[in-house]
């Protein structure tokens, strides 16, 4: 069982008081309630039922994870001939195509990689005519990256393909159920992240 799904069932619990519906404590004390249940499966009712919940969230997200990564979303998204692109290279072309220009450094932060691997990432899209090099107007010691008409062509076809796909999976919720939706959603990212950071820290 994944810590990070731990770190959402902590995240959705935060906004209560006192205890739940079984007794279990809310917020940050659940913490300390489900960490050393990890292990094995807890006999005691007041602990299984958030147990419970942490594996179904855990497990969705696997499969989440082995989904989206199958060859048939995969070519529908970014392409299976000569002209399909690398889904790590779409994420480098994402962000040249909502930024004008970026510097190397500010590229590899926000794609959360080592310098060299964005580099590398930036390579293929400059090699493929999706991106280029150039001198920043501030300072000509400077090279940016900016995507070229190619690469925004290219966003934009995946992106209309994404909308679709988006489209199809949000039109199973309601408008009440939507923004709750997105709400867990991003507050399981900062979760992950927030994990992610504090053990590299310690590293």
């Amino acid at each position: 069982m994944s810590i990070t799904s731990l770190d959402a069932i902590t995240c959705s619990a935060s906004s209560g008081v006192g205890t739940g519906a079984a007794g279990l404590p809310m917020g940050s004390s659940i913490v300390g309630t489900l960490t050393p249940l990890m292990s094995a499966v807890p006999t005691d009712p007041r602990h299984r039922e958030v147990y419970d919940l942490a594996v179904r969230i855990g497990l969705a997200w696997r499969e989440l994870r082995r989904g989206s990564a199958t060859s048939g979303l995969r070519d529908y998204l970014y392409g299976s001939d000569d002209e399909s692109i690398e889904q790590g290279q779409m994420d480098t072309l994402d962000l040249l195509a909502l930024h004008p220009a970026w510097r190397m450094s500010e590229l590899a932060d926000a794609l959360r990689v080592e310098p060299s691997t964005a580099t590398r990432a930036v390579q293929r899209l400059v090699n493929a005519g999706l991106a280029e090099r150039r001198p920043s107007n501030d300072d000509g010691r400077v090279v940016q990256v900016e995507i070229t008409e190619a690469g925004r062509e290219v966003f934009e076809a995946v992106a209309a393909r994404r909308a679709e796909l988006l489209t199809f999976i949000l039109k199973k919720y309601t408008r009440h159920e939507l923004p709750i939706f997105a709400d867990m959603l991003e507050r399981f990212v900062v979760s992950v992240d927030t994990f992610v950071a504090s053990h590299h820290a310690d590293t």
